[in-house]
């Protein structure tokens, strides 16, 4: 295998959860000796391997995994946080003669890197905090409230109980005086110099995925989701921070709280993940543009149109 000529290419997978990313990721690692990059927003947390649905031991075993496990539950990973991590991943992938591959389901990450950020300036620590402890202690929707009063363009896209993004936007407004909005209008920084991204996506018919998130949630619960979040309640992490927030352990939690019986708790956490799955098909649809896709769950039958596509384009040589 050899590397087209400069810029080098990194590869970027995208498609809603349970469509077989991971799959893909590592059939193009194994033919085009390639180190595969987490771009998920849950997997790069070292709790809930198996609810957030991270390659199995095996599979990071046979090819290079980066940024899976990496980060506590206790920490929060901005997007600008996970594009430093990964543009390190990228260049010591290159530096080894690898290929990178960006495989994950937060598209705003994969834009991060390819398109770049808006400028945002750096929030002191303690105001931070003080910010972060004057939302947690608010009831309700009290704090999308506060925010809605003075970035309603902002409060219009996030939910009303997601505190880690209100306080996001709220301590923004509070260290410069101007709406986050403000700030993520001004033009983004563009993608890394000497990077060359080529992006698939993966987007089965609405009928697949569905019954392919069921059955997958069905197989995590067999294998011990719910043990994962008993162990995940017991640190007592702010319910702010995102892991709290991963599909499937709010309603998981609840039952344990004795709040929902198992039946309704996996009944609610099925349909929080195909509601999931459906938002990042419309993000596939509207946000991410893409090099070549496949609507259809990735498997050996489809691994050749990959393999063809990149080959005959001269990404990379075998």
């Amino acid at each position: 295998m050899t590397l087209s000529a400069s810029p080098s290419p990194c590869l970027v997978i995208f498609g809603p959860t349970a469509s077989g990313k991971s799959d893909l990721a590592l059939a193009l690692a194994d033919r085009y000796r390639g180190t595969i990059i987490n771009a998920d927003s849950m997997q790069i947390y070292k709790d809930l391997r198996l609810l957030t649905a991270r390659p199995s031991v095996a599979d990071e075993a046979a090819q290079p995994h980066r940024l899976y496990g990496v980060l506590d539950g206790d920490q929060v990973c901005s997007a600008a946080d996970w594009r430093a991590l990964a543009l390190t991943e990228i260049e010591a992938a290159l530096a080894a003669g690898r290929v990178p591959i960006l495989c994950g389901g937060t598209g705003f990450y994969l834009k991060a890197m390819v398109e770049g950020l808006s400028p945002m300036p750096e929030i002191p620590p303690d105001l931070r905090a003080d910010v972060r402890a004057r939302v947690e202690a608010l009831p309700g929707a009290e704090a999308w409230d506060w925010l809605q009063r003075i970035d309603p363009v902002a409060a219009a896209r996030i939910e009303p109980m997601d505190k880690q993004r209100i306080s996001r936007a709220l301590e923004m407004f509070e260290a410069t005086g101007r709406p986050m909005t403000d700030w993520q209008a001004q033009p983004l920084s563009g993608p890394p110099p000497g990077l060359s991204f080529t992006t698939f996506a993966l987007n089965p018919p609405r009928d697949v995925l569905r019954s392919r998130c069921d059955l997958r949630f069905d197989m995590m619960m067999e294998r011990g989701a719910l043990e994962e979040v008993e162990t995940l309640l017991t640190r007592n992490l702010p319910s702010d921070r995102p892991l709290m927030r991963a599909v499937g352990v709010p309603e998981l939690a609840a039952h344990i709280r004795g709040e929902l019986s198992r039946d309704e708790a996996v009944t609610r956490a099925k349909a929080a993940t195909r509601q999931y799955a459906k938002r990042q098909s419309t993000w596939l649809k509207n946000q991410i543009i893409t090099s070549f896709s496949k609507n259809e769950q990735f498997s050996k039958r489809s691994e050749g149109d990959f393999f063809a596509f990149i080959e005959e384009n001269g990404l990379i040589k075998v």
